[in-house]
């Protein structure tokens, strides 16, 4: 009962609330990660992302004016993962936090001897576990080719939706876990070797950072450079098939 009369109101709020056609052009026309897509898929995109707009807040941090612009391009962007989901998988936070640029972010760790260190250190984006998605407006209009920042952070919001992000996100139904967790460590495994031998590499290497990483930034490629990662790593392209419900 409970599902109909959200869906319900969410059409309610469609017919009120969409965003207007000519922005919504301008947003997509600038989202790489969008241009493979059919009309169709663009419509239901558009209907996505004006419903993360409703339910989700936008919030500026020290002095940032945000523009329905910026509102409909973040909307956009952070709607690509969940277009075959549904919004329902981003239920675990409320609101958008955005900086005009990479922002200081604390980090506390222990060494190997136990001891415990804290610091600062510039962020581009971060998810937190119990709280917002906080980016840089400056990183999210970036043309790095496969870098997507909005993306990334909402993929970690996806992998923490059973906990701690750990690179392994639910699955899907009918997802083999195994196969899964085999095509993944494999692929970090090569990753972390060839940047430890100081050989290039074809995503990002802050992957290599923790399986968490490598998970986000598999996702950034899997929808800003879907080719490349499928032909780096198919094993890995076609578990995020699987998980994401796309191929792009």
């Amino acid at each position: 009962m409970f599902a109909l009369f959200r869906n319900w109101n969410r059409r309610r709020i469609l017919r009120r609330h969409r965003i207007p056609v000519a922005l919504w052009r301008a947003a997509v026309a600038e989202v790489s990660a969008a241009a493979h897509m059919s009309d169709a898929d663009r419509a239901r995109l558009r209907d996505t992302a004006s419903l993360f707009l409703h339910e989700k807040a936008i919030e500026p941090a020290r002095g940032v004016t945000l523009t329905d612009a910026m509102r409909a391009r973040i909307a956009c962007e952070a709607a690509i993962p969940v277009l075959n989901l549904g919004l329902d998988y981003y239920h675990a936070f409320y609101s958008v936090i955005v900086y005009k640029e990479a922002f200081l972010a604390r980090d506390v760790y222990r060494d190997e001897a136990g001891v415990i260190h804290s610091g600062y250190s510039a962020r581009a984006g971060e998810a937190w576990l119990r709280g917002p998605v906080v980016i840089s407006w400056e990183d999210v209009i970036s043309r790095s080719h496969g870098y997507n920042v909005i993306i990334h952070e909402m993929a970690h919001k996806l992998d923490m939706l059973d906990g701690a992000a750990n690179g392994r996100p639910p699955m899907q139904k009918g997802m083999d876990q195994e196969r899964w967790t085999a095509a993944f460590s494999q692929a970090y495994a090569e990753q972390t070797a060839r940047i430890a031998a100081g050989q290039p590499v074809v995503i990002d290497a802050y992957s290599a950072t923790n399986p968490a990483e490598f998970f986000a930034v598999a996702s950034e490629a899997f929808f800003e450079a879907p080719r490349l990662l499928e032909s780096t790593w198919p094993d890995v392209y076609e578990q995020l098939v699987l998980y994401y419900r796309q191929r792009p």
